[in-house]
């Protein structure tokens, strides 16, 4: 940089040097006299060049004028940065030895860059892993920050598997975070033993406040449950025992509930035709080409090309039945050039046949039932925004759905699939997570009447009032535990009409205690003539009109907002608001076959494994995560770019 800036002040006039280059005056001829003398200096011109941006002009000590360049290379600053794109953008160690990184230095660093090794960048590496896990350390031992953890699973190629345990909360600044705390080997999936692992986890950590666990529905995380209750119960941290600290990931439960519709027999035989007829015009480049051509003649305007399911993806399935059934036209007119394709689709006892015009209603159905578990997954699997007080609202607009799908002749047994799975696990308010409830109403766009609403629509007026006095009484328990332990937050009292005197005496004034006592007077008689409502923050908060539900509420700001007027319940709302409804991110949400490491993290030790995984966590949480994805609508213009070039080229050849 200073070299090219260097350059551009001698293009104009200045000599170059290292950091300092003199400034030659200018002066104008006509104020030359004879004999050399000069009449007078010229004006001093203003600097319009943009090195200048990167110089400051100085006068030496023998009085000449000159520029230093203000950027200096800082060779700690870019291996520091070089190991964060390591760890963020998952570059294997061996990066920085390749060829063509190494030209890269070459050609675009200073000269007094030193190449590294792959041991030093990891090394590196691993160093900022520690200075991070450190900050986050310390945090969470001053702060005493209540968390909800998540626990998910990963598998590497070697088959080892790994533990990734996350931590949940909403900081003082009304700000939700998501830090992945360990990612370690574990060696039994017992429910005791992993429950174990976990208690060593938060006691290494240094955090013994959880509010709540979230896992998924395998049978062994009852135990995990079990140790962590007990763990806590030592502690003394628990919240009403620990009663709702069981949470079950939502995203797995929607899993379960569309697979049974799915499989449903006469559903799966038409996406099973659907995908074969993909599948045959995906084996062969030619084929591609000529159906590329047919769906040109056909107008069909789209960008989204053929694409293939993952198995183990149920979102994958909605995104290639979205896509392909907008082809139909172009299968139908590609079979009647194409003889073949009928005749393979058609062969054997199993086969699966080339698709009927059922068979593509069938598959509109199917994108029916999906589309909407599609987007309730994607919101419900968030990290960056509160997820709990949207479920139970999400909850109930399922059911409703389902409810009348029954009634519809044609997806009748695919929707009593779905519903008999959704029964199993959300049928019944006793046995989900109280929370989930909580939430809903800690909402101030929601309240308590909303809740209401939901729970009668669900389940009917007699049961839903019921379930509504239990949830009101849940929450009224769960308001006098944190009034407990809020330090000053006792039980606030409105006084219809009265207001506050600004000049109340101190605790050490002795007029204190006797103002007390009339108060206290004056606060009995007027309860016993009946002048007087007495009112919790949660009455008071209830009490209130519902807020506007606007898109652009920020339901964090308007407690951060409103946390002077309600010094308990917000304690109690940044515990309720925090915990997580999924076990893993949106991108992963809908995996039933587990989560995989990738080739190079696989080949990693657990220690590495760890270091990389839960840096890459925390350097990601402070910028914006790009999507590996690449924008198709671009790459289709660049490709009509690279048409067009290589017309021109041909034709000057």
């Amino acid at each position: 940089m200073a070299e090219i800036q260097s350059n551009n002040l001698r293009n104009q006039g200045v000599d170059e040097h290292p950091e300092i280059v003199e400034v030659e005056s200018v002066v104008d001829s006509r104020q030359v006299e004879k004999g050399g003398a000069v009449k007078g200096k010229r004006k001093k011109i203003n600097k319009r060049s943009e090195v200048w941006n990167h110089f400051t002009e100085i006068v030496d000590k023998d009085g000449k004028d000159k520029a230093k360049c203000t950027w200096k290379f800082n060779h700690e600053s870019a291996r520091r940065s070089l190991a964060e794109m390591i760890i963020v953008d998952e570059i294997p160690f061996s990066f920085v030895e390749k060829k063509g990184f190494r030209k890269f230095c070459q050609l675009a660093l200073p000269p007094n860059f030193i190449a590294l090794s792959r041991r030093t960048i990891t090394r590196d590496c691993y160093s900022i892993y520690m200075d991070e896990r450190l900050k986050l350390k310390s945090f969470f031992k001053e702060s005493r920050q209540r968390v909800s953890l998540t626990t998910d699973t990963w598998t590497s190629i070697q088959r080892v598997f790994y533990m990734c345990l996350t931590a949940h909360y909403i900081d003082e600044n009304w700000k939700l975070h998501k830090k992945i705390l360990n990612f370690c080997p574990v060696e039994s999936h017992k429910g005791e033993e992993l429950g174990d692992l976990l208690e060593r986890c938060l006691k290494d950590w240094g955090i013994e406040e959880v509010y709540a666990l979230t896992i998924d529905n395998a049978s062994s995380n009852g135990g995990v449950v079990r140790v962590l209750r007990n763990a806590l119960t030592k502690w003394g941290t628990t919240v009403l025992g620990a009663q709702d600290l069981h949470m079950r990931c939502a995203a797995h439960i929607i899993n379960l509930v569309v697979g049974d519709g799915v499989n449903e027999e006469e559903m799966h035989k038409s996406v099973t035709a659907v995908r074969a007829a993909v599948k045959y015009i995906r084996q062969s480049p030619l084929r591609l080409k000529r159906f590329k051509a047919v769906v040109e003649f056909e107008d069909i305007e789209t960008k989204k090309g053929l694409c293939l399911d993952v198995p183990t993806r149920w979102n994958s399935l909605y995104l290639m039945l979205d896509t392909i059934e907008k082809y139909e036209m172009a299968f139908e007119r590609y079979a009647r050039s194409d003889k073949d394709m009928k005749t393979e689709l058609n062969y054997g006892k199993n086969a699966p046949g080339f698709p009927s015009c059922i068979d593509w209603e069938n598959v509109r159905r199917v994108i029916r039932f999906l589309e909407h578990f599609y987007y309730l997954t994607e919101k419900v699997s968030g990290s960056l925004y509160t997820t709990s007080n949207l479920l139970f609202p999400e909850i109930s607009e399922v059911d409703c759905l389902l409810k009348s799908w029954e009634k519809d002749v044609d997806v009748k047994d695919m929707a009593q699939s779905m519903r008999e799975k959704f029964h199993k696990y959300w049928g019944t308010p006793t046995e989900m997570n109280k929370n989930i409830f909580h939430a809903v109403v800690l909402d101030p766009r929601n309240k308590l009447g909303f809740l209401e609403f939901l729970l009668i629509k669900v389940y009917g007026k007699e049961q839903g009032m019921q379930h509504g006095r239990m949830v009101c009484c849940e929450l009224k328990r769960l308001f006098v535990e944190y009034k407990k332990t809020v330090s000053g937050g006792g039980q606030t009292i409105v006084l219809e009409g009265s207001t506050s005197a600004s000049n109340a005496p101190s605790e050490s004034d002795p007029k204190y205690k006797s103002r007390q006592q009339l108060k206290s007077a004056y606060k009995r008689f007027k309860i016993e003539n009946g002048f007087m409502s007495e009112k919790t923050e949660l009455d008071k908060y209830l009490g209130e009109d519902v807020e506007d539900d606007n898109d652009d509420f920020d339901l964090l700001g308007w407690w951060k907002l409103n946390a002077p007027r309600f010094l308990v319940l917000v304690a109690m709302a940044r515990d309720v608001l925090a915990f997580s409804i999924s076990t893993v991110a949106s991108e992963s949400a809908f995996s039933t076959g587990g989560r995989v490491l990738d080739a190079f993290r696989s080949s990693l030790t657990p220690r590495m494994a760890q270091a990389l995984i839960c840096a890459q966590d925390w350097l990601r949480s402070k910028s914006r995560i790009v999507s590996e994805e690449e924008d198709l609508d671009l790459l289709d213009d660049l490709e009509k770019e690279f048409d067009k070039v290589h017309m021109d080229s041909a034709i000057l050849e």
